[in-house]
């Protein structure tokens, strides 16, 4: 019963919020294993998959991308874990893991993520992929909160463009209408705690002003097995991209 309400609540308004979804013992390990990575092992991750939120100078390290290429413990999260399960269900049909992401806000200098959908990205047919956001500190309204407008996964996907934004090229243009505003939820969380949501909800992330506190959470991406992506059209966008 519990499981219906929640694939009922998640085809309703396009995201959950789960609070505890890993213990203690389960977050402690997550963030030990990232600062380790990212005190020493930043040589060994290709310097196009490590992001910083000032690229002059390399400093604050905002992104790792694909870190289940580079440790088995992420490995194990994204291919072998309750999450795989879950998103399954949500999808309602075999899912199929991509990635892991590292997302930190660094204290005083992390920029707001601009309101996007995760699936002008993915570029998906159909469009059957979730992501989760897993929360490895407290974060409220000073340290970037993330944000989704409720239902807006119904209303297919918005026009884009680019945002300026290291790590989100690209945001709604049109994003702040009335009912944008109106169906806005922020959602504070814990350590442990797990947001998911559907490819084509919208959503952003508050900046940090914060003094000294941080805002890490890592991030995994499911694609439904029916799911197809246009890889011509991916291709231009990335070549796009790096032009």
């Amino acid at each position: 019963m519990k499981k219906q309400k929640s694939k009922k609540q998640f085809d309703q308004d396009g995201y959950l919020y789960f609070p505890g979804f890993l213990d203690k013992i389960e977050t402690n390990q997550i963030k030990s294993r990232l600062d380790k990575i990212v005190e020493e092992g930043l040589q060994d991750i290709p310097t196009g998959h490590i992001k910083f939120e000032n690229t002059e100078n390399k400093q604050g390290v905002k992104m790792i991308q694909d870190l289940h290429l580079y440790d088995p413990l992420f490995k194990n999260i994204l291919f072998e874990s309750k999450f795989s399960a879950l998103a399954a269900e949500l999808l309602g049909e075999k899912v199929v893991g991509k990635t892991v992401e590292f997302f930190n806000k660094p204290a005083k200098i992390g920029k707001a993520t601009p309101p996007h959908q995760d699936g002008y990205y993915f570029m998906l047919n159909p469009m059957s992929a979730v992501t989760f956001w897993i929360s490895l500190e407290e974060v409220d309204k000073d340290n970037g909160w993330v944000s989704y407008v409720k239902g807006s996964h119904l209303n297919g996907v918005r026009t884009h463009r680019k945002s300026g934004t290291i790590g989100f090229s690209q945001e709604i243009v049109d994003f702040g209408t009335p009912s944008d505003l109106e169906n806005e939820e922020f959602i504070a969380t814990n350590p442990g705690d797990v947001l998911v949501h559907h490819a084509l909800t919208i959503h952003r992330a508050a900046p940090n002003t914060s003094i000294n506190r941080s805002r890490k959470a890592l991030g995994l991406i499911y694609f439904g097995e029916s799911a197809k992506e246009d890889l011509i059209a991916k291709k231009a966008y990335i070549a796009s991209l790096n032009k």
